[in-house]
């Protein structure tokens, strides 16, 4: 007869948490050391769980001892070698541990080009120095962080695979943000500095795309995540303005009366086009302190003025045209354009030619991602691009003028809770699955909190960009060393993440479940119950904690590959290699786009944090039809939309259209031609696009990606 009371009795785990008891884990651990020896008898695992569990004390309970009680029975029973399997996994899984915290392991796995190190950010070309030099400096600060900076509660779960502390390559080491909507009107009007050059007020649309590739690369170098430009033709249609202004003043003076309008307007618009196409060529050239490309996006698409239509036009026709002699797909600036009806949804509208414009460029370069202004309002409370790929702003009004302000607001960084393991340890028990939930909502708490504090230990010096010079809005004073009015009264958002809604439900209701209402409504509590905690945290501390679906470029391999190892091959869950991100339909599937907006539409307002929905379709070079229809279908259905078509090019044989997949990367269908010289692959990797050929993603993410099936065929 057990001498604790299974109920109430708590253990004391190696982090110093005491969590509640739960028998089961001893049963799976049993269960996982009979499988590793090839061995199948459910009714020993019950009796030797129960074994373990009446031999245990009734106080001072703690991990090493229940791992000796585990020892010691299977020792002694008829399966003397499933307790060698329990010690070997209980050792492999303490060298593990230690071997994460360690500096000198960090190292030699990036040394030894371990692919889920040096392909950990599809953006990272890991060949050349300045990534190398990033990746070393991020695993030093890994091992570092984990084992002696993190709340050991918080690192132990991260190193599990419970949560992931996102970016541990830079934070906490240093106390770095993550992304913003840069406050690039601020900017630009009053003048700011970069080292020992002081920058006035651009006097011409050139000089300010200029001024803000430098501001993107300062920026860039000074948080880690993505970078936004918010309505950049309303932006920069004044410094237009002043070209116009200046042509014209040259026409009085060498043109002929009649001719002059023209002229200045011919001239302003060359000069909008080539300060485009030199922002777009400055982006793509760049290199950050990180060793990567900026994360950048750019919103545009609802000014509705002369020099403000023009600026559209260009940034489209500059993506259309491609980068260099190959014309190849230029990764970044990522496009977001607005859609709003009345501006340029239906062909009433004033800017409609600049949605076909749009719609061209979406088949034959994947973006512009479009944004549906009155759905966004609906769901965010006001319109504004995404920080960075998909992290959204909730509206905030400034308590000092009482206007809605976006501008110079940013995110101090993401947790992500790992649901399917939830799922898988709750062993089809809907009270054990909120049980864990419970527990793990607690840790990520705490690892948000740190992340919080680890922001507000930077002073304006470590970032000037940031901090005194108006990228983050406010400008600190000389006099001021500490960042706490820039995240304060719910000025910044923090973001707890969650992955694979999918593979949760697929464990309780079967693979085929998104028909089934209960099912469905299972994931939708999910995300209503981080909502309750989300809101529970806004009220007791002045931050804005939400709801993201994390884009799970690497996690989406990790975590699975995690569970994998821990827990098995498991039928539509972790034979997959990969988990589906977000809250995305299963990418196996054939559905239509209409149908994939429905069943997707309810997720979003729960995730106001972060989101974005995408469709698969077939070439659509000559069908810009087909895709103006899911437009138009999703703007009062969806907020954020994208567009996945083939545009992969290979300049051996001329070929246009889909790579295959291949183990490692892909390959023309045509000639198998997969040198990164001669063709232009490109996927959207999470919500930004990535060249996997240049440079190759995690093996979880390229099998997710190889196994997406169109949302809609050549003949619709």
């Amino acid at each position: 007869m057990s001498l604790i009371d299974v109920t109430t009795v708590s253990v004391l785990k190696r982090d110093g948490r005491s969590v509640r008891f739960d028998a089961s884990k001893i049963y799976r651990a049993i269960e996982a050391a009979m499988n590793d020896r090839g061995l199948e008898d459910h009714a020993f695992c019950s009796q030797a769980t129960n074994a373990v569990v009446a031999s245990l004390p009734a106080e001072n309970l703690d991990i090493p001892t229940i791992q000796s009680a585990v020892e010691d029975y299977l020792m002694a029973s008829r399966y003397p070698e499933v307790a060698r399997a329990y010690i070997e996994y209980r050792h492999d899984r303490d060298v593990e541990r230690n071997q994460t915290m360690d500096i000198q392991h960090s190292v030699g796995k990036l040394l030894s080009r371990d692919k889920s190190v040096v392909n950990e950010n599809a953006n990272k070309d890991a060949t050349v120095f300045n990534t190398q030099r990033d990746l070393t400096a991020g695993s030093v600060a890994k091992a570092y962080a984990l084992k002696h900076m993190l709340p050991k509660p918080v690192a132990n779960a991260h190193i599990k695979g419970d949560i992931h502390f996102h970016d541990l390559d830079y934070n906490p080491f240093q106390p770095m943000t993550n992304c913003c909507l840069i406050d690039i009107p601020g900017m630009l009007t009053n003048g700011f500095q970069i080292g020992n050059a002081r920058v006035e007020s651009p006097k011409s649309i050139n000089t300010a795309t200029a001024q803000i590739a430098q501001i993107i690369a300062n920026v860039a170098s000074s948080q880690y995540g993505g970078t936004s430009v918010d309505r950049i033709d309303e932006v920069l249609a004044p410094y237009a303005q002043l070209n116009y202004n200046k042509h014209m003043r040259d026409a009085v003076e060498w043109v002929a009366p009649e001719r002059r309008e023209d002229y200045a307007l011919g001239k302003t618009k060359k000069d909008i086009y080539d300060a485009m196409q030199s922002l777009e060529y400055e982006i793509n050239t760049l290199y950050t302190s990180n060793g990567q490309t900026p994360f950048v996006t750019l919103g545009f698409g609802l000014g509705t003025g002369l020099f403000e239509r023009e600026i559209q036009k260009a940034i489209l026709q500059v993506r259309i045209g491609g980068i260099g002699k190959d014309r190849h797909t230029a990764i970044f600036p990522k496009l977001v354009m607005g859609l709003r009806r009345g501006v340029n949804l239906d062909p009433q509208d004033a800017n409609y030619d600049i949605k076909q414009l749009a719609l061209e460029c979406s088949t034959k370069r994947m973006y512009p991602d479009v944004l549906s202004y009155d759905r966004l309002v609906q769901i965010e409370g006001d319109y504004k691009a995404p920080m960075g790929c998909r992290s959204f702003l909730p509206k905030w009004v400034d308590p000092a003028t009482g206007e809605a302000i976006n501008a110079g607001r940013n995110n101090l960084g993401v947790v992500t809770l790992n649901i399917p393991r939830i799922a898988i340890e709750a062993r089809g028990s809907k009270d054990a699955f909120w049980e864990i939930f419970e527990e793990r909502m607690q840790i990520v708490k705490d690892a948000l909190l740190y992340r919080i504090k680890r922001c507000e230990d930077a002073t304006p010096a470590n970032a000037p960009i940031l901090y005194r010079y108006g990228a983050f809005g406010l400008r600190a004073e000389e006099s001021e060393t500490g960042v706490e009015k820039f995240f304060r009264g719910h000025r910044a958002t923090v973001s707890m993440g969650y992955i694979g809604l999918y593979e949760a439900a697929t464990l309780f209701y079967g693979p085929n479940w998104e028909d089934n209402p209960e099912a469905k409504g299972f994931t939708l509590e999910i995300l209503r119950a981080m909502n309750r905690y989300a809101e529970a945290w806004r009220e007791r501390y002045p931050y804005w904690f939400s709801v993201y679906s994390t884009p799970s470029e690497s996690l989406t391999d990790r975590f699975c590959r995690l569970d994998r190892e821990k827990f098995g091959v498991i039928a539509d869950v972790t034979d997959k290699e990969y988990y589906t991100n977000s809250f995305h339909y299963d990418v196996r599937k054939k559905v239509t786009p209409f149908e994939k907006i429905d069943f997707e539409a309810e997720y979003a307002p729960l995730t106001k944090g972060g989101f974005i929905h995408y469709c698969e379709y077939p070439k659509l070079t000559h069908n810009t039809k087909a895709l103006e229809a899911v437009w138009d279908y999703a703007y009062d259905r969806v907020a954020y939309l994208g567009t996945n078509t083939p545009i992969d090019r290979c300049y051996e044989c001329g070929f246009e259209g889909e790579f295959d997949p291949t183990p490692e990367g892909f390959a023309c269908p045509e000639c198998g031609n997969d040198d990164p010289d001669t063709c232009d692959v490109v996927k959207r990797t999470c919500g930004y696009l990535g060249n996997p050929v240049k440079r190759p993603m995690v093996h979880g993410r390229h099998v997710e990606i190889s196994s997406r099936v169109k949302h809609m065929d050549a003949r619709e």
